[in-house]
Order: structure tokens, then sequence, then C-alpha cells
């Protein structure tokens, strides 16, 4: 099964509060190296972490991280966006594209690009970052977005598997970050989403459910599609 000891990772969007979790777990779980990636990436206070340059709707720039982090083993697409509005009736042309962009094409292209890097391995691994919004569609375009990455991570699942990459999808609700501010109800802490995450890499796990509202609506998907939208029955 996968494992973080010795493994060298990459996570974008590293200056947040998740992506700065998951480097952080991935030293505490052995790692011999992160590259902690952002726009503007910033200082960070370990030799074994090094902070890299990576724009992944620029593909200048995700050749770029392809040829600086050549060793990578396991690849996080971790980074994203909340586009300005929910309502597909009021977002622009730009904040539609944008944010197909930047939650779906950009991690899909990411993986391929590095999928040499992980093949190149015996084992490795991509986790690809969900949300309960690829399932429930209260988030407009995000959970468009999100729906269409969780579709293509079901693919290169099936493309990577015989390569030797173990790929792992994560769907969850809200986590307490920047991004989630304005929600109220429960918040996972990043510190626990990432554990759960890491735990299911190194189980051999394909998926994480990681609270009680991905799992309520997951068990929904099967029903009548008014079952999980009351509201639609006025």
């Amino acid at each position: 099964m996968p494992t973080l000891t010795g493994a060298v990772v990459l996570v974008t969007g590293a200056n947040g509060g998740i992506g700065s979790a998951f480097v952080a777990e991935a030293l505490a779980r052995g790692a011999a190296k992160v590259y902690a990636t952002a726009r503007t990436p910033r200082a960070w206070d370990d030799e074994r972490i090094v902070p890299l340059a990576l724009d992944i709707t620029d593909p200048a720039s995700v050749a770029a991280a392809v040829h600086a982090a050549n060793d990578v083993t396991v690849l996080i697409n971790n980074a994203g966006m909340l586009p300005p509005t929910a309502s597909f009736l009021e977002l622009s042309a730009a904040d539609l594209r944008a944010t197909m962009e930047t939650n779906f094409i950009a991690p899909v292209l990411l993986a391929t690009a590095f999928a040499p890097v992980l093949t190149a391995h015996p084992e490795s691994v991509l986790v690809d970052m969900h949300s309960v919004a690829s399932w429930y569609a209260f988030g407009g375009v995000y959970s468009a977005s999100k729906a269409a990455l969780w579709s293509a991570t079901n693919s290169l699942r099936l493309e990577l598997a015989p390569r030797g990459t173990h790929v792992v999808g994560v769907h969850v609700g809200y986590v307490d970050t920047a991004m989630a501010a304005h929600a109220d109800g429960p918040k996972l802490l990043p510190a626990e989403l990432v554990t759960q995450v890491f735990d299911t890499v190194e189980e051999g796990g394909y998926e994480v459910i990681a609270d009680e509202l991905t799992a309520s609506v997951k068990s929904a998907l099967s029903a009548p599609v008014e079952a999980l939208y009351p509201e639609l029955k006025g």
C-alpha cells in the first residue's frame, strides 16, 4: 500500500489552511520532501519544504513545475476558487470560465502533466480535492466544476491504476478556512480533514467521505431527485 514515509509530495494551494495542513501532516508522516506551491509561495521554516511558484492555470508555469519537481511521488490537487455568486443566472461568462478553468481543467491538466513523473515510480499517489458540492448542486458553477473533477478523477483512477498510481478523491462539506468563513454550521478543522485523507491513502482506499453531511448526500444520490432537493416540491 502507498506510504508517506520517504515520499516526495507536491501540494497545490499550499499557502491556504488545507494546503498548509497537507504540508505539515506529510512531514509528520515521514515525507522526505514537500513542494509547497502557490502563485506566490511563502517562506517555510523547514529545509524539507521547497517553496515553488505555480499557477495551475498557466501551461508554462505547470511545465516549469514538472521540470523542477521531477521526483514527485505524491501529487495533491488542492488549489481551487469560489466564484463571486452561486447563481448561474447572475454569473458572468468570464467567471463561469474562470471557475471551470481553476477547479476542473487545471487540476486535470496538472495530473496529466505529472503522470509521467508519478508513473516512473513503482508506487505513487494522486489526491484530488472534491467537495460535497460534487454531489449537491447548491453552489452553481462551483458545484458543476467539482462534479466535473469527480468524474475526471474516476477516469484518471482507471487509467493510472495499471501504471502504479493510486488515485484518491476527497469529498467534504465545510472546512474551517478563509474560503468557508461565510458559512454557518459544523466545520472540520483542516488537520482533521488531512488526517482522514492520508489515512485513506495509507490504507489503500479510494474515496474520503469526510463528514456526516457528505455521507448523507452521497446516500441520497440513488433516490429520486426531489428527495435530494425537497424545495422542488414547492
